[in-house]
């Protein structure tokens, strides 16, 4: 293994951490600042060769970094999908690794945090990102190139902290960001058709909440102190929609939220699941109880009498502030300096493909759209979609800026298919595809 001693700009910092007052609980500090972390076993997924660290750092995020026995001097830091809600547990480290042991196959060192608290909390989870990165350097390696991977809701982490650490007109701590399956559309854009979701339940179902339990506005998710289970809300769901064999009532329910919001028929329950208890944190640690959301002039389209369920569904307006808070934390500016590649899959159920015409947006309005590639595929996956993708998208990346040569979703795709000599089928590229408006897929309103 290729180990560095610390560089000027290392002890340099060291030095003015000596002389400054201790950073807040979180921030990030020096890296000189950060334990050692412990070499140990690898869990499953990485090669047999490879090397593995594990640690808690100062802001009490469990992290696993891993390192291949061919390591190619690139890093890549890992920002994970979710938000997982409740403690953060360190067996996170090991389903992440396990599903992204790619990278380490394909040569890249990894690094990746647990991040230290659950819930929708975006930039807390990038200091925890970011704050891996520096271990890795101050105690594994220095790397020649970072790169800076995030999924799903990580893409979110990962972009926003790519617009601190690699901003235009800087000195870049990331050389280039890799944003697959990205829920990129701001917080409260990405999460506006789960109220949708909730008012249309409601309305079809009247059980989540019941007549006869306490009442309370949507947006919330559930009252802060709710018992309400996830098993028991399935079952609720189960009696209002059916499972298998529906009544023709139940299928005209299912159909009725189906039509209206665009979401497949399997993915209604996470969906539910999110807007119970994602809303709930967002509510009560997020915005101080300030409604991020609206729907007061939204026009539903789809279901079989659009009159009656425009004038039965429940009307949420927008805190000023609560947007305010929601925004600070999700939504991205689009200054972004160095290059940028995001992947996406066409029939993504869970981040709607029509995300990507956000990031677009976003970086067009920051003066970025320059740096940024997108490609799409023809899987219909959100977590995971082929080996071979990944692979390339880092080769295609690390040509950008060690060459400059920028790709196009023609050469990714072409890149894609002579990879899978080594990592298998399952490119499926679609080159001429491009995303509708988020418009399209969520009901207009203010940010959409």
């Amino acid at each position: 293994m290729r180990h560095t001693s610390i560089g000027l700009a290392v002890l340099a910092a060291a030095a003015l951490a000596g002389c400054s007052t201790a950073p807040e609980k979180g921030a990030v500090a020096s890296a000189s600042s950060e334990a050692a972390p412990t070499p140990t076993a690898c869990p499953p997924g990485p090669p047999a060769d490879a090397k593995c660290w594990r640690g808690r750092d100062s802001a009490g995020a469990h992290y696993l970094i891993a390192m291949p026995a061919n390591w190619n001097n690139v890093l890549v830091v890992h920002a994970h999908g979710g938000p997982a809600l409740g403690e953060p547990k360190v067996e996170r480290a090991d389903e992440d690794i396990h599903r992204w042991a790619i990278h380490v196959k394909a040569g890249y060192a990894y690094a990746a945090s647990v991040f230290r608290q659950g819930g929708v909390a975006v930039r807390a989870a990038g200091e925890d990102t970011e704050r891996v990165r520096q271990i890795f350097v101050q105690h594994i390696a220095k790397p020649r190139r970072t790169i800076l991977h995030g999924q799903s809701w990580g893409a979110n982490v990962a972009a926003k902290l790519a617009e601190k650490y690699a901003a235009p007109d800087s000195k870049p701590t990331y050389d280039a960001v890799l944003l697959t399956s990205g829920v990129l559309g701001g917080g409260s854009a990405s999460y506006a058709f789960r109220l949708d979701l909730r008012v249309i339940y409601q309305y079809l179902c009247n059980n989540h909440p019941k007549p006869d339990e306490p009442q309370y506005p949507l947006w919330m998710g559930l009252p802060e102190d709710s018992k309400l289970t996830r098993q028991e809300l399935d079952a609720r769901v189960q009696a209002c929609l059916g499972r298998g064999v529906r009544t023709p009532e139940q299928q005209r329910k299912v159909k009725t939220i189906v039509d209206v919001l665009k979401i497949p028929e399997g993915s209604i329950g996470a969906h539910l699941n999110w807007a119970t208890w994602h809303f709930q944190d967002i509510a009560y640690k997020r915005t101080a109880r300030r409604n991020p959301f609206t729907n007061v002039d939204v026009v539903y389209k789809g279901s079989d009498d659009d009159a009656a369920l425009n004038k039965g569904v429940l009307r949420y307006a927008a805190d000023p502030e609560g947007v305010k808070r929601f925004a600070e934390d999700t939504d991205l500016t689009g200054r972004i300096g160095v290059p940028v590649i995001a992947l996406h899959a066409i029939g993504d159920p869970t981040a709607f493909i029509e995300l990507q015409s956000a990031l677009k947006r976003s970086m067009e309005a920051g003066g970025s759209s320059q740096w940024l590639v997108q490609a799409y595929t023809n899987h219909r996956e959100h977590s995971y979609l082929a080996d071979p993708i990944y692979p390339t998208a880092l080769a295609a990346l690390l040509e950008w800026v060690d060459a400059g040569k920028k790709p196009s979703a023609a050469s990714i795709a072409e890149r894609c298919s002579a990879s899978e000599a080594t990592f298998g089928p399952g490119c499926q590229f679609a080159t001429t595809y491009q995303p509708a408006p988020l418009a399209a897929r969520i009901a207009p309103r203010p940010g959409i």
